[in-house]
């Protein structure tokens, strides 16, 4: 930014932006009497508002998604390119961009076979929804519906994601939801005196949740229950790491019970969690669907990704005779061409610049800076996460656990942003927990990034918890 732009120089955008944009997750009433924030220009790590005033971006455009950083010419040079050849058909007929995307993807997913485009992450999920439901009409007569999901999960902000969604308070007012679906208990070991378990630990306690959702399944019938829906690393519900032995023993169940295993990459995806392209990769599991979005262009352009293996697949074209068989769906603008264009060179530019490798150093780095704050602060209850995303739950009282208020959390995200930090938070997700903070800066974050939004935190606990 040159530092030319005055606020009078956008003063007609403020107003037009008051009288006419609906924001989303934002109480309006507010700004009846104060200006929203605009976000003029980003570059690299940083983004700038309507003041010229200079933030780091902690949370990769405020919902994890610019992994590669603002300003990237070559990803906005490969989109030019391919919309002045052909900027969109439908998905019932492929594209160059598409193929190739799908090909660069699918190496990346040993296992994996097959990307069906759409333009969202709840639009992602909702078509792995459905594939589950049409198989079982296919294949057993409509019996093996249920779709299961996780408690503190989301998956989407439509009726059908919903209607998996984890989060309680996320849900509040929206219902009625979609039947057959069914939740599961989290796998938060920091909570398990809240589930009974808090004598559990480690492994011991990571075979136990997932020891929770056989449970589920045997009261529900197996015979009834479709799929699994998880996300490797929960997001907006805490951002919380499932521990040892969590996932080997969700794989076992979900084999055990002819159970579809859906994995939701939506945030994770992409190298979020370092070392991996996917998080699920980091436990050896093996997916039916992955779905994707936020990542996968880095928000360059709208796109989202359900992958399935060849198993899936080929549940949809056994019996060609029958006009039913098929998937009859379509994603409208899962056809738009700048989305894999603008993929495969956020992809390029992950492997060229060493992203990934990036991701697990500062992702590191980070995680023990955050965890020494502990020593300062006696409101850090605990500091999680892989790669370059982190959590950091407040409490009241590192005994009992007692969560800090959603206020106290939110007014340290706000005296952050007075350091010139924008940070997230889980908020009106999980009744009585929404008390952890949240980060996750570019993957191309540097040591000196890093020290910055973390002294950023450390000043704002200061101020709110003394």
């Amino acid at each position: 930014m040159d530092g030319t732009l005055t606020q009078n120089d956008l003063s007609h955008v403020v107003e037009a932006d008051k009288a006419h944009v609906w924001h989303h997750l934002l109480q309006h009433k507010a700004l009846e009497t104060s200006d929203p924030r605009i976000i003029v220009e980003g570059k690299g790590m940083r983004v700038w508002d309507q003041h010229g005033r200079e933030f780091i971006d902690a949370v990769s455009g405020a919902v994890w998604t610019v992994n590669v950083g603002y300003g990237r010419r070559s990803i906005v040079d490969a989109m030019s390119e391919q919309l002045m050849k052909l900027n969109y058909f439908a998905g019932s007929a492929g594209s160059v961009p598409g193929a190739l995307f799908a090909e660069k993807l699918i190496d990346k997913m040993p296992g994996m076979s097959r990307v069906y485009y759409t333009n969202s992450g709840s639009e992602a999920n909702e078509k792995a929804f459905k594939m589950v439901r049409q198989i079982a009409h296919k294949r057993y007569g409509g019996r093996k519906h249920k779709i299961l999901f996780r408690e503190r999960d989301y998956h989407g902000g439509t009726i059908g994601a919903m209607s998996a969604g984890g989060q309680l308070e996320r849900n509040l007012q929206y219902g009625p939801f979609a039947p057959g679906f069914v939740m599961v208990p989290h796998c938060l070991e920091y909570r398990a005196a809240d589930q009974g378990w808090g004598d559990l630990s480690g492994e011991a306690y990571g075979e136990r949740a997932a020891n929770a959702i056989e449970e589920v399944i045997l009261r529900e019938g197996p015979d009834t229950v479709g799929a699994l829906c998880l996300e490797p690393v929960t997001a907006g519900g805490g951002v919380i790491v499932p521990p040892v032995g969590y996932w080997q023993r969700v794989q076992e169940i979900c084999r055990r019970y002819d159970i579809l295993l859906h994995i939701d990459e939506v945030v994770c995806g992409v190298g979020r969690t370092g070392t991996h392209w996917f998080g699920y990769q980091h436990y050896g599991i093996e997916p039916d669907f992955v779905t994707m979005a936020k990542g996968v262009a880095s928000g360059y352009a709208a796109i989202a990704c359900c992958v399935t293996n060849e198993r899936v697949f080929d549940l949809f074209k056994d019996d060609p005779s029958d006009p039913l068989n098929h998937f009859r769906d379509i994603s409208t603008f899962g056809g738009c061409t700048a989305g894999p264009a603008a993929a495969l060179e956020n992809m390029r530019i992950i492997e060229d610049e060493n992203l990934l490798e990036n991701c697990t150093a500062m992702g590191d780095y980070m995680y023990e800076s955050l965890g020494a704050l502990a020593d300062k602060h006696a409101v850090v209850g605990e500091v999680r996460g892989k790669g370059l995303f982190l959590g950091v739950e407040l409490v009241a009282d590192r005994d009992t656990k007692t969560p800090v208020s959603e206020a106290l959390v939110g007014a340290t995200v706000a005296g952050c942003a007075a350091e010139g930090v924008i940070i997230g938070a889980s908020n009106r997700s999980c009744p009585g927990l929404n008390n952890v903070l949240c980060l996750a800066p570019a993957l191309i974050s540097t040591r000196d990034d890093i020290d910055q939004i973390v002294d950023a935190v450390d000043k704002s606990l200061g101020k709110v918890f003394g």
